[in-house]
């Protein structure tokens, strides 16, 4: 099975990064985490991202906040698909990196996904999608977590209703 490479900017962006990890824990995908910033370490950042498909990265997703470059730069230096999470890092609550993330080029993509934790989440889920197109026992966990969803829904909904009769 390939693995997720997964850059942030700082340290302090691991609180949001860990809600990807939990989700790719949970679907038993490898994946490497690296620190490094498209502002104070451009080299390292470009080179990590340059050999991301030769150390067996099947997508990227990269986790900024503020003026949120990483991702771009790191979509810049690789064909693979880069997934971007916006984090809440200024008085602007993650929607300056939100703008920054959803402005690339024509050329170089980036899919972007919500600020913060559930961006996280559904970048991990996004990350298992490309995966599971040439993996057919994560495609079958992807449709059981789907099933899942539903059966929650469902319960969640027959909750409320006897709740709302006994009112």
């Amino acid at each position: 099975m390939s693995k997720i490479g997964i850059i942030m900017g700082s340290k302090s962006d691991l609180d949001i990064v860990s809600e990807t990890i939990k989700q790719l824990n949970a679907f038993d995908i490898e994946y490497e985490v690296i620190v490094a910033s498209a502002h104070r370490t451009p080299e390292v950042t470009a080179e990590w991202s340059r050999n991301a498909r030769a150390n067996g990265y099947a997508a990227i997703i990269a986790f900024a906040g503020a003026a949120a470059h990483l991702a771009g730069v790191v979509a810049a230096e690789t064909n693979l698909p880069v997934i971007a999470v916006p984090i809440s890092a200024t008085s602007l609550l993650g929607l300056d990196a939100l703008l920054s993330m959803v402005q690339m080029p024509g050329g170089i993509p980036v899919a972007v996904m919500a600020i913060g934790k559930a961006g996280a989440k559904n970048a991990a889920i996004f990350a298992a999608q490309i995966i599971a197109n040439n993996d057919d026992a994560l495609f079958a966990k992807l449709e059981t977590y789907r099933a899942d969803m539903r059966k929650k829904i469902a319960s969640d909904n027959e909750e409320v209703q006897r709740a709302i009769a006994s009112m």
